[in-house]
């Protein structure tokens, strides 16, 4: 099968498309899927460059894992014996790691239907930022209705979900993100859009319930002054862990205000209701751009400069 394979840190260019041994199923509670599309991430920008982070798991001098990539929608295409939520030919979205290759074999806890009215490009949007915004807001912020709820980095890959699922859970929201993105944006129902460029959300003497930072360009510090008594600040650990010792032992001094860290934890259950937020409208994923599986460098230049809109997917399934 083909694949975009890594074998050293740095650039984009390190990734090269080359063919590779296809998974093989050799756990019973694992699925052969045919990608047909995946995301590319920032998570999968810091792995290719070594991160320091990222090498505790992948290797320090080298990568051990060679594929990237943790989004997937796809057809099933084989199941291990003790599977028994999908069958040989079900169209399916999840997280998996390696899915920048024509095959992956996830397990079957990672996975869901896809949902029945969109398509594989946007169904391999959803999984990673899906629940990452999902869960800091349910599990981390438990978030409750008629709270006010701010999202730094609204435009983005986690942020414009987090912005559609507050309003779900039936927050105030207010969304920052630059001057061209303040329309669509709007438009996925936020209550107040603010231009970063132009003012400062600290400065405009507002208190919010639950401040998300989806892009990590802010600190738990300078938010203190914009969260209420019982404030929530939380990051996303796995991509902006720079100054997360700190705001969290710091944070849990500064009275009831608090600092958290989100380590996104994939699984069937979310996946699930994500699919039904999406199938009931209120939800949808924001595509900015496709790339082929051949074009994985300038996908990976195009999210490393750190303006996406919404999500960059690959198309990896061919005739």
């Amino acid at each position: 099968m083909r694949a975009a394979i890594y074998n050293a840190y740095g650039p984009p260019e390190v990734l090269k498309i080359q063919d590779v041994e296809q998974p093989l199923i050799k756990d019973e509670d694992r699925v052969l899927i045919r990608v047909h599309n995946a995301s590319v991430n920032v998570f999968d920008t810091l792995y290719r460059r070594g991160y320091l982070p990222t090498r505790l798991d992948n290797g320090f001098t080298k990568p051990k894992n060679h594929i990237l990539g943790i989004d997937v929608s796809g057809t099933v295409e084989a199941i291990g014996k003790n599977v028994h939520r999908f069958k040989i030919g079900d169209h399916v979205f999840g997280s998996c790691f390696g899915s920048h290759a024509e095959y992956v074999s996830p397990r079957e806890n990672s996975l869901s239907l896809m949902p029945k009215n969109i398509t594989f490009e946007e169904a391999a949007s959803i999984p990673c930022a899906g629940q990452t915004a999902l869960q800091a807001l349910r599990n981390v912020a438990q978030i409750k209705q008629g709270q006010r709820v701010l999202i730094y980095g609204a435009s983005g890959g986690v942020g414009h979900f987090a912005v559609q699922l507050a309003k779900c859970f039936g927050a105030e929201v207010t969304a920052v993100c630059s001057t061209s993105n303040l329309q669509w944006v709007k438009e996925l129902g936020a209550d107040y859009v603010l231009d970063y460029t132009k003012e400062d959300f600290v400065d405009n003497g507002k208190k919010y319930d639950v401040i998300l930072d989806a892009v990590g360009k802010r600190t738990f510090f300078s938010c203190l002054g914009s969260l209420t008594e019982t404030g929530v600040y939380i990051t996303e650990h796995a991509i902006y862990p720079k100054y997360h010792p700190i705001q969290l032992m710091i944070g849990s001094l500064i009275g009831r205000k608090k600092a958290k860290v989100h380590l996104t934890k994939p699984n069937d259950r979310d996946m699930d209701f994500l699919r039904s937020l999406v199938e009931e409208e209120k939800i949808k994923p924001v595509l900015e751009k496709c790339f082929s599986l051949d074009q994985i460098v300038e996908a990976h230049r195009h999210v490393e400069s750190g303006h996406t809109k919404g999500k960059v997917v690959l198309e990896v399934k061919t005739g």
